[in-house]
């Protein structure tokens, strides 16, 4: 801990004393029950404090109001239901001295009107919601009042049901739509000059203070700087912050960096791996030195050097690893025991923010655990009886199974036909700026390595070798290959994305990229080769390109592909390909016009999923005592599974990830987990 003395020092904020500088930011994981914080949402953030986490804001856009809808699971605090899932929520976290605030919001005109009780969207002038696309009514005088005394009740309800503070989003939601000229078109006292534009805010924050006294912490949070889409400038940003540090009802500002209400906004406010590390630090330094109270932010401060060196430098006193708990919430207390080297990394893959604005609960891209703490611990439990498995596979199904078996105390062999571990995340990290996810397959080596897991690298795995019949479990984990064949065609000129990401193919200086995927493969292949000055096509039978994605990655790759000059073809198929000399005739068939067209390109290259290259597991069924069948309720139970019923067998056989159905790499993990977890 000494080299982390800045972000393991207490801090006092009013009557509080936190004890450490770490905390994480609120957010909506949608884990949240008819509108309320009960068991899966506490013992989420349950599992930070026994991590030894100083602050968690939970509650990400909680709703002070009915008529601000929950499009991602919000929690509701806009009556008395609440208090007493507060004051359970409370009393749990306090008793690991780990203090707790809810964020509260009205959603303005950021929803849609037909969510929730179907209230039309409000907001201070009538402005069309870039994201939402929701056209609010322009609020009175009495809307702002009720909405005032709604924040005001919120804020009471936080304090009586136990909770040391709460935060006012003040973003691109109500409070911030008012702060902006994006959004506030005003002629009356709430709109033109900044301080008009803040009236909202500051009579909103003097409610709360009035309701709740001066034993209870509010903070506010807002974006300092939205000259990424010409809105409020970092100058204006700063000038509130002064306005806010004079006033004396703000206990703490939260800063976010950008305007997040675009989708490429969106993406830039929550940077993930396309970004440097806490890109927006400096801004924060200016506001704490303006306003003089203590500063949060938790924008891409990922590792604990980084947010130790934020708050060493004087840019924050509290330093967001909110990510970074998702992908590990025991992050402080490894730290603490000298376990650093054991923490899992967030890799910045943003599938957790992919999936709340999906309208989706939050996962970690690779820690099944999380959101899933009721069911799926994190610290796993040891098998009554050491047994002896095999894994074949070592790509992240693969290693995820070893590492969960070999924490059961299980002896654990792993075969792996390539060089090296990682499987498509090898791949992945080769796609441009993406190269952080081989973290993922990094770190899975490291433990199965620290478990003593053994590994056996370039060994083929056929399913006929006498070494697996002295195994008790035999996990076939050996993926996917890819699929390029075309309907019209099985075997067509064509390449795959592996293919080009590998090196194993050079790419041709015009090519045509075909994504039926809607995730990373095409959209990586496209980014890479045009940022190289190759003249890429990319078509789709989507309705747009990177269908799969979210509002994470998928602006990312738009505006690389736009501004490197990529054509973008969406709903067409690729039904045929047909080599004409240099060339390659590329037919094409959209399924609304229904009509076809055909592309002369001198390379295609495809991304049609993968096919299971399921060859072993075949051939080792005969001899499994289940015959390698599963039982769907023991898996979903995380129960035993059953011995099977082939009294000849050898070992139970079990397949997960690609080598049973193509599908993410959370979904491959989270196979292996739950199977080899009761195993």
């Amino acid at each position: 801990m000494s080299q982390y003395q800045s972000l393991f020092s207490p801090l006092k904020i009013r009557q509080l004393t936190l004890k450490n500088r770490v905390f994480s930011s609120g957010h909506a994981p949608g884990y949240s029950d008819q509108g309320m914080p009960a068991e899966r949402y506490q013992a989420y953030h349950e599992e930070k404090a026994k991590g030894g986490i100083g602050l968690t804001i939970f509650g990400g856009s909680s709703n002070v109001s009915r008529d601000s809808g929950s499009m991602y699971g919000q929690i509701y605090v806009g009556d008395d239901r609440v208090i007493p899932y507060f004051k359970e929520f409370s009393e749990k976290l306090h008793g690991y001295d780990t203090a707790l605030m809810c964020q509260l919001t009205h959603m303005g005109k950021r929803m849609s009107w037909d969510s929730g009780d179907w209230m039309p969207t409000m907001g201070p002038s009538v402005i069309r919601d870039p994201a939402h696309h929701s056209v609010p009514f322009e609020m009175s005088s009495s809307d702002i009042k009720r909405i005032v005394n709604a924040f005001a009740a919120a804020a009471l309800r936080c304090k009586e049901g136990g909770l040391d503070g709460c935060e006012l989003l003040a973003t691109t939601h109500l409070l911030g739509q008012f702060l902006t000229p994006l959004s506030n078109q005003r002629n009356d006292n709430y709109g033109g000059n900044l301080e008009n534009r803040a009236r909202f805010l500051m009579e909103t924050l003097e409610a709360c203070r009035e309701k709740v006294g001066n034993d209870f912490i509010i903070g506010v949070r807002y974006a300092a700087d939205e000259s990424n889409e010409q809105g409020m400038p970092s100058e204006e940003g700063v000038e509130l912050a002064q306005i806010l540090g004079s006033h004396g009802a703000t206990d703490f500002l939260n800063v976010n960096g950008v305007y997040g209400g675009s989708d490429h906004g969106l993406a830039e406010n929550y940077p993930g791996m396309a970004f440097k590390v806490a890109p927006y630090i400096e801004l924060a330094k200016r506001v704490r030195e303006a306003s003089g109270l203590p500063t949060l932010q938790a924008s891409r401060l990922s590792d604990p050097a980084t947010a130790n060196w934020a708050i060493e430098q004087g840019c924050v006193d509290l330093a967001g690893l909110t990510r970074a708990h998702m992908a590990d919430p025991h992050l402080v207390r490894k730290i603490e025991e000298g376990r650093e080297d054991t923490i899992r990394p967030c890799v910045g893959a943003g599938y957790c923010i992919d999936r709340i604005y999906w309208g989706r609960d939050a996962f970690c891209a690779h820690n099944v655990s999380t959101g899933r703490e009721t069911k799926l611990p994190h610290d796993i439990a040891k098998a009554d009886r050491a047994k002896k498995a095999v894994v074949i596979g070592g790509g992240p199904a693969g290693m995820e199974a070893a590492r969960v078996l070999a924490s059961r105390g299980h002896k654990v062999e792993l075969y792996e036909a390539g060089t090296r571990l990682g499987g498509q995340l090898v791949l992945a990290a080769k796609g441009g700026w993406r190269k952080d996810i081989i973290g993922i397959a990094d770190w899975l080596a490291e433990e199965i390595e620290r478990l003593d897991v053994s590994v056996h690298l370039n060994s083929w795995v056929q399913g006929n070798e006498t070494f697996l019949t002295k195994a008790d479990i035999v996990i076939v984990a050996t993926g996917g290959v890819p699929d390029t064949s075309l309907p019209d065609d099985e075997a067509p000129p064509v390449v795959s994305t592996w293919d080009i990401l590998s090196g194993d193919v050079q790419p041709t200086d015009q090519v045509m990229v075909y994504d039926e995927s809607g995730s990373h493969g095409a959209l990586s292949v496209a980014d890479h080769l045009s940022s190289r000055g190759i003249q890429v096509e990319f078509v789709t039978p989507d309705y747009r390109a990177g269908q799969a994605l979210g509002s994470i990655n998928l602006p990312i790759y738009l505006r690389n592909l736009y501004r490197q000059g990529v054509t973008i073809t969406p709903n067409n198929r690729l039904i045929a390909a047909k080599r004409d000399g240099n060339e390659v005739v590329a037919t094409l068939w959209n399924d609304f016009s229904r009509a076809e067209e055909k592309r002369r390109v001198p390379q295609v290259i495809v991304d049609r999923c993968t096919l299971p290259a399921d060859g072993p597991f075949e051939q080792l069924k005969k001899n499994a005592t289940n015959l390698g069948e599963i039982d769907i309720e023991a898996l979903l139970e995380v129960l035993p599974q059953p011995a099977g019923t082939n009294p000849d067998g050898a070992y139970q056989l079990f397949r997960v990830g690609d080598a049973l159905a193509a599908r993410d790499l959370h979904a491959a993990m989270l196979d292996a987990s739950r199977l080899c977890r009761a195993l």
